[in-house]
């Protein structure tokens, strides 16, 4: 079976590919099981060399990745787990996609070292695959923080992560399947899961990008303040972007 919620952000950023470089930075959700032959031929197809995993230790299975590993595609875990009380407490009150926007940003600086690592990862050679478990959240802050790195606009990252809603039943059927015996063990009624985050709602990426801005005025101070070096950023956008002076003569 392919990766769920599987794209290439470069492809909506920039459709023509004058300044972008497709390939690059690829997202996804989690391997639904685990990953196979299909999937280890949809990674090979784009490119992709190294795997960067943000999951929670709790979330990862030896299996899920056994069949890329064994191609010899890397996966790197970089672990971005919503575990403080902080986050807990935004749980509880999360009613609007702003409030969403919010927690994604209280769950980027509660984890500095794995955001910093998984920044590291990406500008390894070769396209490079990040993940969560939807391929929405923790995904989607991350790959919407490395898109305004290089120039992307507000408005065609909050794209990009809204068309997670376009394969959100599968994400949720995948997850589910995924997590039946715990789900069993929780008594009716019990579960409650907050409405934004049943979805990829535009305003919260909005919400956060905004947050971003106001705070560390925008991605490149956000990362350097995780700890990620200016040289890495460099190196990101230098992989990243085309050389459009290519050609010109002075």
């Amino acid at each position: 079976m392919s990766l769920v919620n599987f794209r290439d952000p470069a492809v909506l950023a920039d459709p023509t590919g004058g300044s972008i470089r497709p390939g690059v930075l690829l997202r996804s959700a989690q391997p639904f099981p685990a990953a196979d032959e299909a999937v280890v031929a949809q990674l090979r197809e784009h490119g992709v060399t190294t795997i960067v995993d943000l999951r929670g230790e709790a979330e990862c299975r030896a299996e899920d990745w056994a069949a890329a590993e064994a191609a010899g595609i890397e996966v790197l875990a970089c672990r971005i787990e919503p575990s403080s009380d902080e986050l807990a407490a935004a749980m509880r009150t999360m009613t609007t996609a702003e409030d969403l926007g919010a927690f994604y940003l209280l769950m980027a600086q509660s984890a500095p070292e794995g955001l910093a690592a998984a920044v590291e990862a990406v500008v390894r050679p070769g396209g490079v695959l990040v993940h969560c478990a939807a391929g929405k959240d923790r995904t989607g802050l991350l790959v919407a923080l490395l898109l305004e790195l290089v120039g992307v606009s507000a408005e065609e990252i909050v794209a990009d992560y809204a068309r997670t809603n376009e394969a959100i039943r599968e994400i949720w059927a995948g997850l589910a399947d995924r997590n039946r015996a715990a789900l069993n063990e929780v008594e009716a009624g019990r579960l409650v899961v907050p409405a934004p985050l049943l979805e990829a709602p535009a305003g919260a990426m909005s919400a956060f990008l905004e947050l971003v801005r106001a705070e560390h005025g925008g991605a490149a101070g956000f990362l350097a303040a995780c700890g990620v070096p200016g040289a890495t950023l460099d190196a990101f956008r230098a992989k990243a972007l085309m050389d459009t002076t290519a050609g010109v003569t002075a």
